[in-house]
């Protein structure tokens, strides 16, 4: 054996029967040195080093935490996404994956992302025009899905509901905690709402049913405690009112065939859904070119197939446009239009 083996042995031995007392006492200790360790399918057996260092030094062997990130809940941009983390088909880095598919059935061409995120706050929202002094929004401004999600290091993004384009679907809107309104959120009873909570989870209300809005609430800080949801937990983190609701609790609903946005027709669509705990899915039905688009109840359909647990159909038409890595993943079937909201998954690793 080696002079410095020995040496280090013998240093080991050392600490070893001043530890001894504290062996004594915890004799599972003692045993843990031996013990077998998993690796994966097979197993092996330490060396009287290994199992000694393991003893000595339990914090030095032990794994390293795992690094969770999260970004403020805020409309600022986030981080730029690393280059590196591009691949073929997709990006990942520790916070963050994405798959992109292209699919073509029955002469509809679906473009799709898979998202899987390590915190709510990386699902995101980006607006055209920004809140007044008052904390208040009121702009009607508006932007290309491009253009917002190029300004905001989106990774990939979405158009959302184009809610400036008609006051019925501002009545119960929330973005990154906060109302997109000048009045207090309401409900209606004709448009379906999607609510997604604190923790990241899609929750769908058949024409507002289930969700109570205390009518004394004011329209402040405080406005959250005044608002019930069945099955939400915590703070609404975004909300919208477009829909339809396609997917509810893993169930495949059938589409009010009277719904807006002429339901029956076979058009460019969007939608957005949850597979699991922040595992989300974006799809864009073409249409208007080399794809003959969809219907309300065939993008219901193909969400379910899909895998979603919740699923939710936003703006669509000129409106439905993917974006990824810095273009538009589907064919808009003509000119960009200006919109005044996206939703979009950024990465959430900081340049160190």
């Amino acid at each position: 054996m080696k002079l410095p083996v020995r040496i280090v042995l013998a240093v080991l031995c050392a600490a070893m029967i001043l530890a001894m007392p504290f062996a004594v006492s915890s004799p599972k200790l003692l045993s843990e040195a031996n013990d077998y360790i998993s690796t994966g399918e097979t197993y092996a057996v330490e060396t009287e080093e290994e199992g000694l260092l393991r003893f000595l030094f339990p914090s030095a062997c032990a794994e390293e935490e795992t690094v969770h990130y999260e970004l403020p809940y805020d409309f600022e941009a986030a981080p730029q996404p690393d280059p590196a983390g591009y691949t073929e088909n997709g990006y990942s880095d520790a916070s963050i994956t994405v798959e992109m598919e292209t699919r073509e059935e029955d002469g509809v061409i679906w473009r799709i992302a898979y998202i899987d995120i390590q915190d709510p706050s990386q699902i995101r929202i980006a607006l055209a025009g920004d809140f007044n002094k008052k904390g208040i929004y009121t702009s009607t401004k508006t932007a290309t899905v491009k253009a917002m999600a190029n300004k905001s290091n989106a990774i990939v993004a979405l158009n959302g509901d184009y809610f400036a384009d008609d006051q019925v679907k501002r009545s119960f809107e929330f973005r990154m905690f906060k109302p997109v309104n000048d009045k207090v959120p309401k409900t209606n009873k004709t448009k379906d709402i999607l609510i997604i909570d604190e923790n990241g989870d899609f929750h769908t209300f058949i024409k507002s049913q289930g969700i109570t809005v205390n009518k004394k609430a004011k329209l402040n800080d405080s406005l959250q405690d005044h608002i019930t949801a069945e099955g939400v937990e915590g703070r609404i983190l975004h909300a919208f009112t477009f829909g339809p609701a396609l997917v509810q609790k893993g169930e495949l609903l059938q589409v009010d065939t009277g719904y807006g946005y002429n339901p029956n027709g076979r058009e460019p669509r969007s939608a957005i859904g949850q597979m699991g705990p922040l595992s989300y899915v974006l799809v864009v039905a073409e249409g208007r070119g080399d794809s003959v688009g969809a219907t309300h109840q065939e993008m219901a359909d193909f969400m379910f197939l899909l895998g979603c647990e919740e699923a939710y159909n936003l703006d669509g038409g000129g409106t439905a446009a993917m974006y990824y890595q810095g273009e538009y993943y589907n064919d808009l079937g003509g000119s960009e239009r200006s919109v005044s909201d996206i939703i979009y998954f950024a990465s959430a690793v900081t340049e160190e």
